[in-house]
């Protein structure tokens, strides 16, 4: 992981301590004492870099004694976690949460970081328009259905026609897909 910022530490610390221990448990202040920050900071990476649907589990008591527990969300297999995703998946789905579950599927090797990518492009708010969010939700639940069928899936392959129509009305400066 390369570092660009204190948070990117922070983040790349706990996640050392999910490796060997499978859950941790921190103290808040001391944290943010150890990295030389507010406990704010702490707050932000956790709240941002901890979600469930980045695969973790946080658990937080504030006050004297408080703490913070994360651990990594563990599925038996890869379908128990894909279904659990699907029927997580809502109406809208914002590009926060659609990243976020695409490095989760690149996190299981279910798949590239180069159809990561490709699917984080053409899922931007200004390709998909005024209903992104719709159509995002609607990409993300054939995803799960196509990766949890086939396990990992070369999706540049099945719809390499689609997304080649995509890309040229995107060059042409076309609005409407």
């Amino acid at each position: 992981m390369k570092f660009k910022n204190t948070s990117d530490h922070i983040e790349a610390y706990i996640k050392a301590i999910l490796e060997q221990s499978g859950i941790v448990e921190l103290q808040r202040s001391q944290l943010a004492d150890t990295f030389q920050v507010v406990p704010s900071q702490i707050n932000y990476v956790i709240k941002t870099r901890f979600t469930e649907s980045r695969g973790y589990l946080v658990e937080s008591k504030r006050g004297g004694g408080g703490y913070i527990r994360i651990g990594r969300i563990e599925f038996s297999n890869h379908h128990d976690m894909l279904r659990d995703l699907l029927y997580s998946v809502g109406d809208e789905v914002n590009q926060v949460i659609f990243e976020d579950v695409l490095r989760l599927l690149v996190e299981q090797d279910l798949l590239t970081r180069q159809e990561m990518s490709l699917l984080l492009a053409m899922g931007t708010d200004r390709i998909l328009g005024e209903e992104a969010n719709y159509i995002r939700a609607n990409m993300l639940r054939q995803l799960l259905h196509e990766v949890d069928r086939k396990g990992k899936i070369k999706i540049y392959m099945k719809y390499s026609k689609s997304i080649k129509r995509m890309y040229r009305q995107c060059l042409s400066g076309s609005e409407s897909l």
